[in-house]
């Protein structure tokens, strides 16, 4: 068996010529993965639920395609969304969703897997299915068909999807999908049924199969409980981590798109994990405990996928770079390798508390590029209420060090509708942002030009496994109001500063998704029925569609995003074990509203659950962050 062409699959340069970026169907880039049929044992589509520009910037698919690949008996391939040009021709032509790799539909292969990196992909996840002749319901699936395996971040809650996906995987996938793929070639090897499968594969750790789950619930709504069909299937699902990064692979030769992708770079993964605990942050608790790569192990990365991919441009990747306890020596062994080699090298996530002008200076020797920072509440009360642990102060000589250092374009972001949040917190941010530009105005610069600021405000969404996730959301006209507000605010005080702000509508829908229970599955597949799909993108996502989906399935939307919850409740991610405790989520819930602040890890253990779970994996190592013994 040998890999179709596309003339094959009926796709010609008639089709091509007619859509936007034709090369995000064609393959054929530069590193992708090449394979004889013949003796491959499983056939993997590794599916991102959404368009080939932002997907080929995503880090995770980079490293499992990797992963599986370096498997002889293993195909792993791509597919995208189509793009709305793209789709409306297949589904003229009738032709099927396909792999980049060898041009075969997702049909054909043993498994579809998507990656869960936003809730406002969900309606994609279906779209894909179906454009790739795939039943989008796991009941209609028969023997035969591939089974739709799901991961990510938004895994944590996979309730909304659990009638779409046959299975999903909670946490890191490096090792748990290597024993998957095992236990699926010995399944294969038995002839067992499909269902068979599903229970295999329950025996391993991070392995969770919604239909062998039942859900109950009261007569108000809320959850009763979610409880096993058979004595043998785990009550709870734990989560997969991986104890030590440097043990696991990275890839050094990634794929190099021929067209512009939001990420066209090299990432180096630093760590996983944060030490700072916002408590607004999934990803500071879902990842914990921090685990770092070594400095001698990413530079060698570093060094081999220049040379693999010609990339002109090095980004450190972690949730907040400056906590990489060896960030000294990284920036000097790649600040001498980037400067001999005319790479750019841009340090992202960093904290402005520990902010330093020779820092900055080390990282923009080939290249200056914009300047990010992040203090998300505009008054000193609601930092201190979300656990941020920087003042106006640090943000302010932070920024001035930067104008000074030549820097004339700094981002800010902010949230809207934490809470505690009050209208003078809101004005905070206009306040916080003016002084940044009055307190810039006398340091002399190196280009001449003032400081300018792109403030751009989120609107927050309590997420599960954070101390928020009992909080309600504000209501969307509190939230278009203070939107509003602040907008005038900024207009009439400064030209210096651009306001961007997000939608409430759509956030509104996330919050929903976030942190509903599996009934919204109904919701879901009734508006991707009325042609929702890409819903992250404004020029495709319709409220409208999306409430009349709320009503017609007898839900309301403002029972899930819009409802504060009471600790006694069954959250519909309770069987779900992320490590994280739940006692000490309600701690930090209960400091919040005392505006009382936890320490971070590195200063000392608030014994948040990651620190014994495992085997006691905690923050306390030889390198000071990372995988060890209990504390």
């Amino acid at each position: 068996m040998h890999p179709l062409t596309m003339m094959q699959l009926n796709i010609d340069d008639s089709i091509l010529l007619k859509v936007e970026k034709p090369a995000k169907y064609t393959g054929n880039e530069w590193n992708m993965v090449k394979k004889p049929l013949d003796n491959i044992k499983m056939r993997f589509a590794f599916c991102f639920p959404d368009d080939y520009e932002i997907g080929m910037s995503h880090l995770g698919m980079k490293i499992l395609y990797h992963i599986m690949n370096k498997r002889d008996e293993v195909y792993c391939e791509r597919a995208f969304a189509p793009w709305a040009d793209m789709e409306a021709i297949m589904r003229e032509k009738n032709l099927p969703l396909y792999t980049l790799e060898t041009y075969t539909p997702l049909s054909e292969f043993d498994m579809v897997g998507f990656t869960l990196q936003y809730e406002m992909s969900y309606t994609n996840i279906l779209n894909m299915l179906d454009l790739g002749q795939i039943p989008v319901m796991c009941k209609d699936r028969t023997e035969g068909m591939p089974f739709v395996i799901a991961g990510g971040p938004c895994a944590c809650n996979p309730e909304p999807l659990a009638d779409f996906v046959d299975f999903f995987v909670i946490g890191e996938g490096e090792e748990v999908i290597q024993e998957i793929i095992d236990e699926y070639i010995n399944w294969k090897e038995a002839g067992e049924s499909r269902a068979e499968f599903l229970k295999r594969i329950t025996k391993i750790e991070g392995v969770y199969v919604p239909s062998l789950y039942d859900a109950y619930y009261y007569e108000d709504g809320t959850i009763m409980d979610v409880i096993p069909k058979y004595p043998d299937i785990p009550d709870t699902v734990k989560r997969r981590l991986i104890k030590d990064l440097d043990s696991v692979d990275f890839p050094d030769n990634i794929i190099v798109p021929y067209i512009g992708t939001v990420h066209d770079r090299i990432m180096l993964e630093v760590f996983r994990g944060c030490v700072r605990g916002c408590r607004f942050c999934q990803a500071g608790f879902i990842y914990r405990p921090v685990r770092e790569r070594s400095h001698e192990n990413l530079l060698e990365i570093a060094k081999a996928s220049a040379k693999n991919t010609g990339y002109d441009e090095i980004s450190m990747v972690s949730l907040s770079t400056s906590d990489y306890s060896s960030l000294p020596e990284l920036c000097n062994n790649l600040i001498e390798f980037t400067e001999e080699e005319k790479i750019s090298l841009s340090l992202p996530s960093l904290r402005v508390d520990n902010f330093s002008l020779g820092l900055m200076d080390k990282v923009s020797k080939v290249r200056k590029s914009g300047l990010t920072f992040a203090p998300e509440a505009g008054t000193q009360r609601l930092r201190d209420v979300i656990n941020k642990g920087i003042t106006g102060e640090d943000l302010v000589s932070s920024v001035k060090l930067a104008v000074a250092g030549g820097w004339n374009q700094i981002k800010l972001y902010f949230m809207l509708g934490l809470p505690t949040e009050t209208m003078e917190d809101v004005e905070g941010i206009s306040e916080l942002c003016i002084n940044l530009i009055e307190s810039c105005r006398g340091i002399p610069k190196e280009n001449g030009k003032a400081l300018n600021i792109t403030l751009s405000t989120a609107c927050f969404v309590p997420k599960p496994f954070t101390p928020f996730q009992w909080e309600p959301m504000d209501e969307m006209d509190n939230l278009m109001e203070k939107q509003y507000h602040l907008k005038d605010l900024i207009k009439k005080r400064t030209r210096n500063i651009k306001y961007n702000y997000h939608d409430a509508k759509t956030s509104l829908i996330e919050a929903v998704l976030a942190r509903g229970d599996r009934r919204l599955g109904r919701v879901i597949y009734t508006a991707w029925s009325k042609g929702c799909k890409f819903d992250g993108w404004d020029e495709f996502f319709s409220f409208d569609k999306w409430m009349e989906a709320f009503s017609e399935c007898g839900l309301d939307p403002k029972f899930y995003a819009n409802r504060k919850r009471v600790y006694s409740e069954v959250l519909p991610w309770d069987h779900i074990d992320m490590g994280i405790s739940k006692e000490f989520l309600m701690r930090e819930n209960e400091k919040a509203y005392e505006g009382d602040l936890t320490r971070n890890c590195a200063v000392g253990c608030s014994k948040c659950g990651a620190q014994i779970y495992k085997a006691g994996i905690c923050t306390k190592t030889k390198r000071g962050l990372g995988y060890g013994k209990n504390t």
